[in-house]
């Protein structure tokens, strides 16, 4: 069983102002390439479709248009929605599209159910678990109290009916405790929203959204895909890429990764403006990619942007470094306040009020109060 892993398409999504749109067709249209090449047996889309909960008419186009590609070509696709989409939004039409192989997670409900394939081994049986949160949670379940993404994605693991005689998928979209992060995503304060990975140890392949660099989490089998394109600088050096899982007989599992080709790189350039400038520094390199200038010299350049963007129509940001910047960054960096966990700030102010520290009781209270603010 060949099954494609894709997450985090974001479509719809604008980087420094630039629209993706024409990037991501690309991409999408690569996919379906692919899909054809490797005879896929199989789509698991991990989450955040959309960049935002109301997508542009654009965006929800394009990927109505990748579905009905993948339904012509006779591949089931699974869907997920993320913390970006809107689950009502995503699982509009579900129960309708699942009669051309498409299958889309509904608004959580506290049913999760697999959805069967088979091959020479046996059955195949893929869960789809949305994004979910405590207060989601505690709202289905009424006689539950999670205190945390820890607690709520355990309870809703729980009550999946994982036959451990099959081989079992489960599409989630959550951070797992240990990933590494990028500067694109979304990061909850003290990392409230971590979630260990032993959760998810009745599953053969976890196929994970919401994390963009491409990695696994605990074992091999635990899996973020990452973003098929980049979204932000701190990406530049990484290769995008979709993940193709194979599943031979129980216990089996072989993986391999497809890289993207994107319509447009995403580099950093660095150096004095007459360098970055230079024929033979530039001649080489694509004119499209979007690009982040770092200028060194030591006087700014008036309308640096503007003249850049004459050889660099992609330049997204330019930026300076030099004695008066790294002066700068000192002196913010003295002035700014250490990063602290909304815990660690209660109690240096509870400390500071009543001249004794908060007791072990209180820093429980204190701490349930807190994560149930964040689920909420």
């Amino acid at each position: 069983m060949k099954l494609i892993h894709l997450s985090d398409l974001h479509i719809g999504k604008r980087v420094n102002e630039f629209s993706m749109l024409e990037d991501q067709r690309a991409i999408l249209s690569q996919i379906l390439t692919a899909v054809k090449r490797e005879q896929a047996d199989g789509v698991l889309v991990a989450g955040d479709i959309y960049d935002k909960p109301v997508p542009p008419a654009e965006a929800v186009q394009m990927f109505d248009e990748f579905l009905t590609r993948l339904a012509e070509l006779g591949t089931p696709v699974f869907v997920i929605s993320g913390n970006h989409d809107s689950a009502e939004r995503v699982a509009f039409g579900a129960r309708l599209m699942s009669g051309r192989g498409v299958y889309v997670s509904p608004v959580y409900d506290g049913n999760v159910t697999g959805i069967t394939m088979k091959d020479k081994y046996g059955e195949v049986v893929v869960y789809l678990l949305p994004f979910v949160k405590p207060a989601l949670v505690r709202h289905v379940f009424e006689d539950e109290d999670p205190g945390s993404y820890q607690d709520a994605v355990r309870i809703a693991v729980d009550h999946i009916a994982v036959d451990q005689n099959k081989r079992n998928v489960l599409v989630a979209h959550q951070f797992v405790t240990g990933a590494f992060r990028c500067d694109s995503e979304e990061v909850l304060v003290g990392g409230l929203d971590n979630v260990d990975v032993s959760v998810f140890d009745a599953f053969d392949y976890v196929a994970l959204g919401h994390i963009h660099s491409p990695q696994h989490v605990g074992r091999e089998t635990v899996r973020y895909c990452g973003t098929p394109l980049k979204y932000s600088f701190s990406e530049a050096e990484q290769e995008k890429s979709m993940t193709v899982v194979e599943l031979g007989e129980k216990g089996r599992v072989e993986i391999k990764t497809l890289p993207f080709k994107p319509l447009r790189d995403m580099r950093r350039i660095r150096g004095t403006y007459l360098e970055v400038t230079a024929l033979d520094y530039y001649k080489d390199t694509n004119q499209e990619d979007y690009v982040q200038v770092t200028l060194t010299d030591e006087e700014d350049v008036p309308d640096g942007m503007q003249k850049l963007r004459v050889i660099y129509p992609n330049l997204m940001k330019l930026e300076y470094d030099n004695r008066r910047t790294r002066e700068s960054r000192e002196v913010t960096g003295a002035c700014e306040v250490e990063q602290r966990s909304e815990l660690e700030l209660f109690e240096e102010f509870y400390e500071l009020q009543n001249n004794q520290p908060v007791s072990e009781k209180q820093r429980e209270f204190v701490e349930r109060m807190i994560q149930g603010i964040q689920g909420w």
